[in-house]
């Protein structure tokens, strides 16, 4: 099962590459944020991610209630975060 997991910006560590510090359930991880750019990224705005790779930019409320929704799944909410703490983007 392939999911998107909101997590927060911290910071954009490199700008060049669109590469940013995003915290999900506590782990903070670099993602690319290339694909939301256009949207103006920056620290504090909340974003969904898939492996790595932020697929679109949503509000507080709405990365609220989906990580509500997403613990409903269970073990793909699992697989989905351990995939997040598993890769690497530098």
């Amino acid at each position: 099962m392939c999911l998107g997991i909101p997590g927060k910006i911290v910071d954009i560590v490199d700008d060049a590459n669109s590469i940013a510090k995003v915290e999900v359930s506590g782990v903070k991880r670099n993602v690319s944020v290339a694909l939301v750019r256009a949207e103006g990224i920056e620290p504090g705005d909340w974003v969904l991610i898939h492996v790595g790779f932020a697929m679109s930019k949503i509000d507080e409320n709405e990365a609220r209630e989906t990580m509500k929704a997403l613990q409903l799944y269970g073990q793909g909410f699992i697989d989905e975060l351990d995939m997040l703490h598993s890769s690497q983007i530098e």
